[in-house]
């Protein structure tokens, strides 16, 4: 692993993270899969952007490719600055550098993670080194076990095995490696999935002491709007590839404008609930995405101009409903045929 040099900073009154029409593609045998296209968004110190959306429309595709964890057969486009910084035009081994000590990654799968053969200790010992190779072995452990108090973990668990641990002491220990190089931006992948309500909201507080004491920019991802609602200040919503839109989660939640986010929104389960919302159809091929707006077959509203041109942005949000200057012709409503049971499967 490469020696870690801090990056020149080139702009400290500007965004931590700044993405310009990013594109994400991945190899395969049917054609050139595009999970990823044209994603643009800022985030500044202390700000935390939610990033839903349905599973497999690009979110941790997007988080790995700002950090540069994809695989081999992956291709990125686009504009990435982080502090000032275009980071897709740095060598290869000087972006790896970053990955830990300027940005970190908080996984969701913390026992995919933890190797079952090494010690706590001995995780934070291989991070801490690989970055700053001159720490002593007194130093490291109290940096280890500075993170890990932070976090409500003891001293006394320093020696212990992922195995020993719950599944949220084992999240916390995720958040405590991530956290122990004081990264300036960290990118939080579901990292309450599969946590049970009281540990899901340690979590969340955690995530709020974290802000208010570090001020990280953070990019929460997530399929849990109530999560969204509590811990961050703006969300984007992503289909198939694209964010639809954004804003802040007090004016999204109240008045979503795209048709996606819409039905999003529906779907939330409340105690007011008396059936569970779904939405019809199934997410796109994104090897072979239909033309026009991406969510048209699915779209309660969609309209002949869907079908044929990609949608402006309009407020932050992708959708030929805002443009008010459509002719008769474009906004003829679309005659939709029944979804059958094989298509929404």
């Amino acid at each position: 692993m490469s020696e870690y040099v801090p990056i020149e900073v080139q702009d400290t009154s500007g965004p931590v993270l700044d993405v310009r029409d990013l594109r994400v593609w991945y190899a395969s045998p049917k054609a050139p899969v595009q999970a990823v296209d044209g994603v643009t968004f800022a985030l500044n110190p202390g700000e935390v952007l939610g990033l839903v959306g349905e599973s497999g429309c690009g979110k941790s595709t997007l988080g790995r490719g700002l950090i540069g964890l994809l695989p081999r057969g992956a291709a990125v486009d686009g504009e990435l600055y982080f502090a000032g910084r275009e980071m897709l035009s740095l060598p290869a081994r000087e972006r790896e550098a970053l990955r830990g000590a300027d940005m970190g990654l908080i996984f969701q799968e913390p026992m995919t993670r933890l190797d079952p053969l090494m010690r706590v200790s001995e995780h934070f010992r291989e991070a801490l080194k690989a970055h700053e190779p001159d720490l002593s072995k007194a130093e490291v452990r109290t940096r280890a076990i500075d993170s890990l108090r932070a976090l409500g973990i003891p001293p006394t668990r320093y020696r212990n095995y992922p195995h020993e641990f719950s599944g949220g002491m084992r999240q916390r220990i995720m958040i405590a490696l991530a956290l122990a190089l004081r990264p300036k931006f960290i990118i939080a992948d579901e990292p309450t999935t599969a946590l049970d309500v009281l540990v899901e909201a340690q979590i969340l507080r955690i995530l709020a002491d974290i802000r208010q004491r570090y001020s990280p920019a953070i990019l929460l991802i997530t399929h849990n709007l109530g999560i969204v609602a509590e811990a961050c200040d703006r969300v984007a919503v992503m289909y198939a590839g694209r964010i639809v839109e954004q804003g802040s989660v007090r004016q999204v939640f109240a008045e979503p404008r795209h048709p996606y986010t819409q039905e999003l929104m529906r779907s939330v389960i409340s105690l007011k609930t008396r059936e569970l919302h779904s939405i019809a159809g199934a997410p796109p091929d994104l090897s072979d995405p239909p033309p026009g707006c991406r969510f048209h077959p699915r779209c309660p509203h969609a309209m002949r101009v869907c079908i044929e041109t990609s949608p402006p942005t309009i407020d932050d949000t992708e959708c030929w409903l805002l443009d008010r200057n459509l002719s008769t012709a474009d906004s003829t409503p679309l005659v939709r045929s029944e979804v059958s049971v094989a298509d929404e499967a």
